[in-house]
């Protein structure tokens, strides 16, 4: 019953991204001013490199996501891909698209 209660979740999240990246593309402007000032070039060259790296933070957390769904399809999901034991409940109530438990997460952060 747990997995339907973390499916619907990672559905809401998907959808929540999938609308701020639409919102996005009609908030930020073009990268170029054809006949601005130097100021209006430097924050249009910004606002597109913001946009870029939100598109790719978006295109990771909705690979995230979908790694998350699938693994609730195959029955491994809320298991730790390198220890092999459940991750806590608190963790996936905070990150339900986590593949690693906290121990391991931490592991993973402190070798790069």
């Amino acid at each position: 019953m747990e997995q339907l209660r973390y499916k619907k979740l990672l559905l809401a999240k998907r959808d929540e991204i999938s609308a701020a990246q639409g919102e996005r593309k009609t908030l930020v402007p073009p990268a170029r001013v054809p006949d601005g000032d130097l100021l209006e070039s430097a924050y249009a060259d910004t606002e597109a490199e913001l946009r870029i790296s939100l598109r790719q933070t978006d295109g990771r957390l909705l690979q995230a996501i979908d790694g998350a769904l699938m693994r609730i399809s195959v029955g491994t999901f809320g298991v730790c891909e390198v220890c092999k034991h459940p991750i806590s409940k608190v963790r996936l109530e905070a990150v339900p698209w986590t593949r690693l438990c906290r121990d391991c997460k931490e592991c993973e952060q402190s070798a790069t």
